[in-house]
């Protein structure tokens, strides 16, 4: 298990690297649900989303052996873009697999920052290229499945911590779970009586099919929601969600959708539907605890373009 002194540690190692992005109470977001809501606005993060810190943590770690070989990273989108841009800012070589249904904003940035990107048919392909690869020598910072990358992602707990107010439950969307294992982890040393809930959409189901089985299994993926689509968890990010998260929400990709309409209207902050995921997420857990909730929202990600959410909106009939 990842502990607070892991994050503290991949706190200091990454100052200065990363941005301390903004933990702001939402007038527009407390009016609209009825209850105080602060969010933590990952979407201003260097690369547009979370994933700089981990990737960050991972590259500064690297041996001079493997920082001379490079590394490989397989991605939806946001953990590319990272990986591509503070590789380049670390002089790391980087190549970066991605299925087809990945982002062209993020093939076309993550081109842009120098790395070698590689399309795969699908996600299983790029894990499977990506293993190819490895053993070729290079250095896999994954996604998720790396206590060093948890333990920076962790960091946004950390900031949560200090910077929220009082909170009673906290909002985290899953992929492959490494932030909510490391914002988990940081709020349960720190704000131990803080709940933590996880958000997925529908085709995009990891973290629920695992803890459903018992343990990480391969699920279908067909979520709009490629930068929540991980084909399976791992065991150290169930161990951890099954652990310290109170439960896992699933919601449609319509109603992710909505959700960063919403926090377009109410929040002005432009998120992709990962993000969006946690509106419809939140009025779910406000029917389970009840009166007095104060929520915290982990807006992850803001790495969508015009086009997609015009298209997603005349797809769902969001109009």
């Amino acid at each position: 298990m990842i502990g607070i002194a892991d994050i503290e540690a991949a706190a200091g190692r990454i100052a200065g690297h990363v941005v301390r992005t903004p933990t702001v109470e939402s007038p527009g977001l407390s009016a609209l649900l009825g209850v105080p809501v602060t969010a933590k606005l990952e979407l201003l993060q260097r690369t547009g989303s979370f994933k700089a810190r981990g990737a960050t943590a991972k590259l500064l770690s690297l041996s001079e052996a493997e920082r001379a070989a490079g590394v490989v990273a397989v991605s939806g989108g946001n953990h590319g873009i990272a990986l591509a841009v503070m590789a380049r800012a670390l002089d790391v070589k980087a190549t970066v697999v991605m299925p087809r249904s990945a982002p062209a904003r993020a093939v076309e940035v993550a081109e842009s920052a120098g790395a070698s990107v590689r399309l795969t048919d699908d996600m299983d392909g790029a894990f499977a290229l990506t293993t190819r690869l490895r053993q070729e020598g290079l250095t896999l910072v994954h996604p998720f499945d790396d206590p060093v990358v948890i333990a920076g992602q962790g960091t946004v707990g950390l900031e949560v911590a200090a910077d929220a107010g009082d909170l009673t439950d906290v909002l985290v969307s899953i992929g492959g779970g490494g932030l909510i294992a490391g914002v988990a982890a940081a709020l349960r040393a720190l704000r131990p009586g803080v709940r933590v809930w996880g958000v997925e959409t529908e085709g995009a189901q990891a973290m629920s099919g695992a803890l459903a089985a018992g343990g990480p299994v391969p699920v279908a993926l067909s979520s709009i929601v490629s930068t929540l689509s991980a084909p399976a968890a791992s065991r150290l990010t169930y161990e951890h969600v099954s652990r310290l998260v109170t439960e896992v929400l699933v919601v449609p990709d319509r109603e992710a959708v909505r959700g960063s309409l919403e926090l377009a209207d109410h929040a002005k902050v432009w998120a992709e539907p990962a993000a969006g995921c946690l509106l419809p997420a939140a009025r779910r857990v406000l029917e389970r605890v009840g009166e007095g909730a104060r929520l915290g929202l982990v807006v992850c990600g803001g790495n969508v373009t015009p086009g997609d959410m015009i298209a997603w909106t005349d797809r769902f009939g969001l109009r």
